[in-house]
């Protein structure tokens, strides 16, 4: 159905004045940032990319093909990233970290729309706040590849004392491979010989993390 045939107070921008956006379906939320009036073609949009997390992921252009115009993929792609920023907003310079689960959430807002392996290092001070975070490598995470010193880099030159590393699975699953425990040990050696400990190495996929350190993963007993 179209937006212009349904009742006026029926119309997702009526609504959402009179009683807010939670009460919005999210393809009445798709029709509104996107300036797509087929209800039909935002349910089907949603539902081909698995939700706002599938669309945030994917090419504009084949967004553009599904939602319309690519006017219209573009203002959704900007909606997105504003909430994705938004989402972030709050782990803002000095933010402490107090568990696992404080910097994973970040990290998992962060990575979230990737399509390739990222590796990640959160830099922290001498009271685990946050100092910053920078994407070091992209593509996939093996001794190989990684150059350890690369994951120090950043850290030091910003008077780090200890890091956090995340890197992301493409797929939902965030078992640590054997290689993620491999790397994950030589960057702890590391650590140690530069005088900035790697508390911990998470894996991000699927909404959810592995956290190394907690399941005795590439770290000392």
């Amino acid at each position: 159905m179209r937006i212009r045939e349904l009742p006026a107070d029926e119309r997702p921008a009526s609504r959402i004045t009179r009683h807010g956006p939670d009460v919005l379906s999210d393809a009445e939320l798709l029709a509104l940032v996107s300036g797509q009036h087929d209800l039909e073609i935002c349910t089907q949009c949603l539902r081909d990319y698995q939700g706002w997390v599938g669309l945030l992921r994917a090419d504009i252009r084949a967004v553009a093909a599904s939602i319309g115009t690519p006017r219209k993929a573009a203002s959704l792609k900007a909606a997105l990233e504003i909430g994705r920023r938004l989402a972030i907003a709050g782990y803002h310079d000095r933010f402490q970290v107090k568990s696992p689960a404080d910097v994973a959430k970040l990290f998992m807002i962060e990575m979230m729309a990737l399509d390739q392996e990222e590796l990640w290092v959160a830099a922290l001070d001498t009271k685990n706040r946050l100092i910053k975070v920078s994407k070091v490598y992209r593509g996939s995470v093996n001794t190989a590849m990684i150059r350890v010193g690369e994951v120090f880099k950043e850290a030091l030159r910003v008077n780090a004392t200890s890091i956090i590393v995340a890197h992301n699975h493409p797929t939902s699953d965030p078992t640590p491979s054997p290689e993620d425990i491999l790397v994950t040990r030589q960057i702890v050696e590391a650590g140690k010989l530069l005088d900035c400990e790697c508390l911990d190495h998470l894996v991000i996929a699927g909404g959810r993390y592995v956290s190394l350190r907690e399941r005795g993963l590439g770290f000392p007993g």
